[in-house]
């Protein structure tokens, strides 16, 4: 309690791992909330979960009430799952792609991902993932980020379209971007503009915590 208190003036250091993959892992308390960070960046809980928060209710807490399953490419700490779980309510499939094991070793110890009872978590590389899943899903929230970069593949057209193909009728994708520069908000521009020209529902939610936009892109019927 008394770290918890002193958050509010400065950050409180509880945990710090270097990952192979991740690099530099915090868990801190910031501001009464318990939080994961990267070296430059919130990596779960605190701002992020703030900002899908924001993205999912564009979408509407009522209709993915009524999804049948939900997957999570980068699940970080997992706060994502804490939002649709504990606020949502959502009670069906999740599932959550995951390539640092040691990133979701530290959700289970200090957030308890591992006691949601619908999420199965998998250890992979999000883009091979998306080559081999037989599933289809009514929701895909992409939140992959190493510590402020994205990468590439993210904007490859095969993944963007390998991703709708995925997706149920009416179906939707989350992607969650930072634009730090001119070159990030171009790419961005770039990718409404492909699934745009497809006739895909498309829009963004810019400027969310300032650095980051939300890309919100829905399947329609017709496809």
């Amino acid at each position: 309690m008394l770290r918890r208190l002193l958050s509010y003036l400065i950050p409180i250091n509880v945990y710090q791992k270097n990952s192979a993959i991740s690099k530099s892992i915090e868990v801190n308390w910031n501001n009464g909330e318990l939080v994961i960070d990267s070296k430059n960046t919130n990596y779960s809980y605190g701002s992020l979960q703030r900002i899908l928060r924001i993205g999912l209710k564009g979408i509407g807490f009522e209709n993915i009430r009524e999804m049948e399953r939900i997957l999570v490419l980068g699940v970080g700490g997992g706060s994502v799952f804490k939002t649709l779980v504990d606020e949502i309510k959502y009670k069906k499939e999740l599932i959550g792609v995951e390539i640092d094991a040691e990133m979701i070793q530290i959700a289970n110890d200090y957030f308890q991902l591992d006691k949601i009872p619908n999420l199965t978590i998998i250890i992979d590389d999000a883009f091979e993932f998306v080559l081999k899943t037989k599933k289809t899903y009514d929701l895909i929230i992409i939140d992959i980020f190493e510590d402020t970069k994205m990468p590439n593949f993210l904007y490859e057209k095969f993944f963007m379209h390998r991703i709708v193909d995925l997706l149920n009728n009416n179906g939707f994708i989350l992607f969650n971007t930072m634009l730090l520069d001119e070159k990030h908000n171009q790419k961005n521009i770039a990718y409404i503009k492909e699934f745009s020209a497809k006739s895909y529902t498309t829009y963004s939610i810019p400027r969310v915590e300032r650095h980051n936009e939300i890309i919100i892109v829905q399947k329609n019927n017709s496809e």
